[in-house]
């Protein structure tokens, strides 16, 4: 089980985490959070299970979830912007997670728009933001992330587009330390997301690990799915894509799915 005095001890962050909650066995990390939010609990809070009985990613799709193995963890946010800017903070966390993997278990990862992360073109993590919103407000947020770890097999159904960083590396993972990581990485670019209100200071960025971009899309809106190039993100995190009558639209994350014309990627 993961050790919460070690995570507190090697944490070197100020603002997530200093709170901070570890469960054995949990129905979900982001449940536990919306009650602890509920109740009045601060921004920085931070919940991590070993195991999750209803965890769920987006649109809500389950999540699998064994014990010992993997990170999964929810983070409080009490922003003071408005609710329309909330759904960046998805793409704000994809970014901290590709830094923390990269620099703890020093490997190349890839982000697939808006948030999955990617080795080798499978997926080992993934990002569900929700929000609640009190008379046009900002509540709070929270985010949850689940990251396969040290996973050595998954189910024939997921074999082809799931992997771990264990799988693909043959290296355990210091969970603990990946985790204070990720916190530590989110934390500097949320405060400079929270002065801008804006992805356009990571970008560039977050393109770079984009493995969308300049490939062939599907997209998927509800009854109706249509086919372009992912060009980039926009400022707002909208994914931009060159139809194949070459106009250049923006689709929202929270509106369609988008994948590849052949697979997951």
């Amino acid at each position: 089980m993961m050790k919460r005095g070690l995570i507190s001890l090697l944490l070197c962050s100020d603002r997530f985490g200093r709170e901070l909650v570890v469960y054995e066995e949990t129905d979900s990390t982001n449940m536990r959070v919306k009650e602890a939010a509920r109740s009045g609990a601060g921004e920085g809070l931070v919940v991590l299970a070993e195991q999750q009985t209803a965890g769920r990613g987006r649109r809500g799709r389950s999540w699998l979830s064994l014990p010992g193995e993997n990170i999964y963890m929810t983070v409080l946010l009490r922003p003071d912007f408005l609710p329309d800017r909330a759904p960046m903070l998805t793409l704000l966390m994809a970014c901290a997670v590709t830094r923390a993997v990269r620099r703890v278990c020093h490997v190349e990862v890839g982000i697939k728009w808006p948030n999955d992360l990617v080795i080798g073109g499978r997926k080992i993590c993934g990002i569900l933001t929700e929000m609640s919103v009190v008379q046009g407000a900002v509540d709070y947020v929270l985010i949850g992330v689940g990251i396969n770890c040290n996973q050595r097999e998954f189910p024939e159904e997921l074999a082809e587009k799931a992997t771990s960083i264990w799988l693909e590396t043959g290296q355990a993972v210091p969970r603990e330390t990946l985790v204070c990581r990720v916190l530590e990485e989110f934390e500097q670019l949320y405060i400079q997301f929270c002065k801008e209100q804006s992805l356009a200071f990571i970008k560039d960025e977050y393109e770079a690990a984009l493995v969308n971009r300049g490939e062939t899309v599907c997209v998927l809106e509800p009854g109706h799915e249509w086919k372009g190039t992912a060009l980039g993100i926009s400022k707002t995190g909208a994914l931009i894509i060159k139809t194949d009558g070459g106009d250049l639209r923006e689709v929202d994350s929270g509106e369609v799915s988008v994948r590849g014309v052949y697979g997951y990627i």
